[in-house]
């Protein structure tokens, strides 16, 4: 391993986002698919944008779970949707090692991280946990909601074509 990822493993990736503050604005960029192997790379990647309060990265993955980074200063924190992605997917894997953490159930959907990662910028953790909870939604309209709560829902929505439904 190390060496990065199988393409299939790249393939897989919905979208991969940055979002970060300027000036009291949300701005958001693309990130490049190749540094969302790892947390460790997604955070990597994050450290390079400036922006108040650091920077956040969204990354979903094949229409199944994703991922949350927040990158302030030298702390990072993560969130990963669904834990039982990580049997299948090495970024949901790395999310599970960075985080100590070891699944009692492998096929358990359930989140794991640091659910309050976004709760000084207006999502709680709670919210965040209820959102989660909802098996009927994607990722990208839970990213949206996310994105939505935070304050930058319509650009979140235009970058990854939700809103042309």
């Amino acid at each position: 391993m190390g060496m990065g990822l199988a393409p299939e493993q790249l393939e897989g990736i919905d979208f991969a986002l940055a979002a970060r503050r300027e000036e009291g604005r949300w701005r958001l960029d693309e990130l490049a698919e190749s540094a969302c192997g790892s947390v460790e790379e997604i955070a990597h990647a994050l450290r390079r944008l400036p922006g108040e309060g650091g920077a956040l990265g969204m990354v979903a993955v094949d229409e199944d779970f994703f991922v949350m980074v927040r990158v302030e200063g030298s702390t990072t924190r993560v969130l990963l949707s669904d834990v039982s992605a990580a049997g299948e997917w090495e970024l949901a894997r790395s999310v599970v090692e960075f985080l100590g953490v070891i699944p009692e159930d492998e096929d358990a959907r359930e989140p794991a991280g640091d659910l309050g990662l976004v709760a000084d910028l207006g999502m709680h953790a709670v919210d965040m946990a209820v959102l989660l909870d909802d098996v009927d939604l994607y990722p990208d309209e839970m990213l949206s909601d996310v994105a939505r709560r935070l304050g930058f829902g319509p650009e979140f929505d235009d970058a990854v074509g939700l809103s042309a439904v």
